[in-house]
């Protein structure tokens, strides 16, 4: 190992190096390109820059002059960008060397003057470091090594046009890294094309995996889910936490519901701005926040130091992002715990979830609010401060106190004092509880009276027309009015007795509006069950004309049908207005081929005079138009008459042609063409049938 390298391990407390990193530093794959697939938080950062020391120094300890880059790492996320750089940036330290970072939403402008000054290292992500090479600010001319972390995760966001661009466009013979979480095809395809003779690394194995991370599974209520959490921030009390979302919108929800807790809380989502980002990861690392609130951009690449716990407020979607969420803890031989909040909604998915990651965890519930108490008296009782020595200033104030106070006092209040700074726990429900619907009790409604209405079901008579009717008639609240039966020929109302008398006042008369009687019953009315409904497709169906709806019929309206028995009128019911008779024309010869419109009651009309010309004769009965065979301007338009041969142009026909102008004009006088009786067309009489009461049966549209 290079001794500047080796002094900066040593400056950071590495005594031993991880499995990745001896891994990919064996002397048997010096210059060799690799594809490496290791656990998250293993170190892979710290070995993929000591496997490409010896490239980019070639044997010295110190950089020269910084000029293109040497070497190029490519990150999928932001956050992973910068903490690579800040690893690469300690550990090349002692060789002089100059780190970049072309990262999406930085400044460019920045960025291309750092170029400008010159860099030995380049880190960046995707598509930012695509931008800067197209632009010519980025130069890949003297590229030596170029190393892809987390590939499999740019490949998923759609980073693989941008990495196929970068690979192509750096030196052939340069060395290739690529480390990855797992090795899915499209990896290994990337691979196979990119590498020379590639060597495979594999540190990931099924035993070693998330050694150092217990899981739990927490079967809760589906109405408990954020009570959970608090309770398990509670309980924990880690130094540093994070909660998984799947959405912003769940993000901002428990950010503000530990906000109002007490909790000292950030938020991390795709939403927030770069220094937004950077300000709230600051705050976990300073301990100005102790827990973060995150979706799934925080799950990879965010190495914060002492955290010891991640909540799985939501399930992710799928096995490998559970791993990189829960690889956040864990990390450097740390020990972690990874929960995940499953409502029985998801008891399957999460199972599968288990299944397919390959992970062992331990079902239960959440801490309760009896295990919250014993966990913080235990806290409280073994916290160091009580072994400690006091200074003067504080045994002077204690003298005070026990002057003042007895033992039992000061005691009381520090522990008042103590638990006042915390938030209190939820009380869970059984993890299969449903959340109580509140039950609907019966109105009582109190003693009543009944009214008999003269409308019924057969008068289209409907308790949403009647209500508001009682109300405006009988000067009453909606409240006064309990029951409405519907009948055939009659309607019941039950009104309160309270509302009586001023209902009573109001409708003295015995009369509604639209002449709608109301009788008061002595008793209440012995209701008909409603007759069932006859199944559907035997039902006759309705002759005649489409039934009026709007308000309910009523005999004395004049649109009401009279029973059969009433008195004749003067005019006769249901009779059929007696049909026109068409206007008989003479037939004209029709054409030999022209065909005819639609439903057109007369032939096209000749189209000779539409193509002549000022000052020339009109076309001769050749047939051909102009713009067919021989013939010059415009073709005809659609829908024009065809020839017997087929092609667009005028129709012959037998009789003696004439042109437009030598039709004659209708005189004022004859008033015979002026009038179309309903159901026929003018000129000509047409056959289709007309519906009684004179209207033409609609056509039927092609």
């Amino acid at each position: 190992m290079i001794q500047t390298l080796a002094d900066a391990l040593a400056e950071k407390g590495y005594d031993t190096l991880t499995p990745v990193q001896e891994a990919v530093t064996d002397p048997a794959l010096a210059g060799r390109d690799m594809l490496v697939s290791a656990q998250t938080g293993s170190g892979k950062t710290v070995g993929f820059g000591l496997a490409i020391a010896d490239t980019l120094l070639d044997g010295a300890e110190h950089m020269g002059p910084a000029a293109a880059p040497l070497a190029l790492i490519v990150a999928p996320t932001r956050e992973l960008a910068f903490q690579v750089m800040r690893e690469i940036t300690w550990l090349y330290a002692r060789t002089g060397a100059v780190v970049a970072t072309c990262v999406g939403g930085m400044d460019m402008r920045g960025e291309k003057r750092s170029l400008e000054r010159g860099a030995h290292i380049v880190v960046g992500t995707p598509g930012r470091l695509r931008d800067h090479i197209q632009r010519g600010s980025l130069d890949l001319g003297s590229i030596r090594a170029v190393v892809l972390d987390e590939a499999d995760e740019m490949l998923d966001l759609g980073f693989r046009e941008d990495l196929e661009f970068m690979l192509s466009a750096a030196p052939e013979d340069r060395r290739t890294l690529m480390f990855s979480a797992t090795v899915p095809k499209m990896i290994a395809t990337l691979a196979q094309t990119y590498q020379t003779d590639a060597a495979r690394v594999n540190t990931a194995t099924g035993a070693s995996q998330h050694a150092d991370i217990t899981y739990q599974a927490l079967n809760v209520a589906q109405h408990d889910v954020e009570h959970a959490v608090i309770n398990l921030l509670l309980f924990h009390d880690a130094q540093n936490a994070i909660v998984f979302a799947n959405t912003r919108a769940m993000v901002a929800r428990l950010t503000a519901r530990l906000a109002n807790r007490g909790f000292a809380v950030v938020s991390l989502s795709g939403e927030l701005s770069q220094s937004e980002r950077t300000h709230a990861l600051q705050a976990m690392r300073d301990g100005r926040a102790r827990v973060c609130v995150a979706t799934d951009v925080a799950a990879r690449g965010i190495d914060l130091p002492n955290l010891d716990l991640v909540v799985h407020a939501e399930l992710p979607s799928n096995s490998e992002t559970l791993l990189h969420r829960s690889g956040r803890t864990g990390r450097a031989g740390r020990k972690g715990l990874s929960a995940l909040i499953v409502p029985p909604k998801v008891r399957s998915k999460a199972t599968r979830l288990l299944k397919f990651a390959k992970l062992t965890a331990d079902w239960t519930v959440p801490p309760s609010v009896d295990d919250i108490a014993r966990r913080e008296e235990e806290r409280l009782m073994n916290d160091p401060a009580w072994t400690e020595a006091p200074s003067e200033a504080e045994a002077a104030f204690a003298a005070k106190l026990t002057e003042r106070f007895t033992p039992d006092q000061i005691a009381a209040a520090y522990l008042r004092l103590y638990q006042s700074r915390r938030s209190a726990p939820e009380d869970l429900s059984p993890p299969d509880a449903r959340e109580a619907k509140p039950e609907r009790k019966p109105r009582d409604f109190g003693p009543s009276v009944w009214f008999r209405l003269s409308v019924g079901r057969n008068d289209r008579a409907e308790p949403r027309w009647l209500l508001p009717l009682l109300c405006r008639a009988g000067n009453i609240d909606k409240d006064a009015l309990g029951a409405i039966r519907i009948q055939d020929d009659e309607s019941f109302v039950e009104l309160s007795a309270d509302a009586l008398d001023r209902f009573t006042t109001a409708t003295a008369s015995g009369t509604l509006e639209d002449g709608i009687t109301l009788t008061r019953l002595d008793t209440a009315p012995d209701l008909a069950a409603p007759p069932r409904r006859a199944p559907k497709g035997d039902t006759p169906r309705r002759e005649g004309p489409k039934p009026h709806r709007g308000k309910p019929r009523h005999p004395d309206h004049g649109h009401a049908t009279k029973p059969a028995d009433a008195a004749p009128s003067s005019k006769p019911a249901n009779v059929a207005p007696a049909q026109p008779t068409p206007v008989a024309t003479e037939p004209k010869p029709a054409a030999k081929s022209a065909p005819r419109k639609s439903g057109a009651a007369h032939p096209a009309p000749k189209t000779e005079a539409k193509y002549s010309k000022p000052g020339k004769k009109p076309f001769e009965k050749s047939g051909k138009a102009p713009g067919g065979p021989g013939g010059k301007g415009k073709p005809p338009s659609k829908g024009k008459p065809w020839d017997a041969k087929g092609k667009p142009g005028a129709a012959k026909s037998s009789g003696p042609r004439t042109t437009a102008s030598e039709k004659p004009k209708p005189k004022a006088s004859d008033t015979s063409k002026r009038f179309t009786p309903p159901g026929s067309k003018a000129g000509g009489g047409s056959k289709r049938p007309s519906r009684p009461g004179g209207t033409e049966a609609p056509r039927r549209r092609k």
